[in-house]
Order: C-alpha cells, then structure tokens, then sequence
C-alpha cells in the first residue's frame, strides 16, 4: 500500500520566508518521488500519531537545517493528480514559517540539486505543479 494511491495522504507543507518578502525553494532532484526538476517550497508527509506541528519543524530542520521561529497555519488543500500516469490524492496542511536565513542550507544534496531565496517578482523556473494553486489561494498570506 502506497501513501497518495492505494489512500489519501496527509502533507504538511511550507512557505519558508525570511520576514523580509524573500522566501527560499528547493530544486528537486532525480532522488525526489516526483516532479524532478522542478522548484518547490517543501512538503512532508504526515506520520501516524504524530502531531502536524512537530512534522513542520522536523520537516524543516531535516531539509534545510534551520528552526521554525514562528509559524502560521494557512489552511488545507485538497491535492489530485496524475504523475506517471497514475492517479494520486493528498491532504496539504500549508503553513507559512518565519526562519532565520543565515541557518538555512541544503541538508539534503542527495534529493535537492540546490535551494535559492526568491520573492514573487524573481520565481525560478520551472515550478513544481501544485505552486501555482499554492500561490494564488496564499498569495496575500504570504506577502
């Protein structure tokens, strides 16, 4: 049984952002599930019985290195795709998180060909699938 094909997964997804308008993204690489290539902002799967804040921070610490300073749940999205040809569904409980910029670093060369900071009028090219709705249902949260 697969999390997102065989039942709905549940994600905990994040907008790191420097307080500042700059928020950094991650380029995903050929060890990522999915959508290699493509610049995303982060996402982890929620774990049976444990608690989605924990997730965020521990998602956070694990990819980029650096502690959540303050977070903010933004609300859900229900996520339906295709990838592969095959259908998938997940639950994304987005949330936006204040970090401090100096501490972030790519912690996870072996799926991230590279992280960046970026803001709204410099997006990096090409984006993961799900930014777009993610920016347009956020966009005033997030600036």
């Amino acid at each position: 049984m697969q999390t997102g094909t065989d039942f709905i997964g549940i994600g905990v997804c994040w907008f790191c952002h420097d307080g500042q308008g700059n928020f950094v993204m991650q380029k995903r690489g050929r060890n990522c599930r999915d959508e290699i290539g493509k610049w995303d902002t982060g996402g982890g799967a929620l774990e049976f019985g444990e608690e989605i804040e924990d997730r965020l921070r521990t998602e956070i610490k694990e990819e980029f290195g650096a502690g959540v300073l303050k977070a903010e749940y933004l609300g859900f999205r229900n996520v339906k795709r295709k990838i592969n040809g095959q259908k998938t569904h997940w639950l994304a409980l987005d949330f936006k998180a204040l970090v401090d910029r100096k501490k972030i670093s790519n912690q996870e060369p072996h799926k991230f060909d590279e992280i960046g900071w970026f803001n709204f009028s410099n997006l990096p090219k090409p984006l993961h699938s799900q930014l777009p709705k993610f920016f347009k249902k956020y966009k005033e949260k997030l600036v």
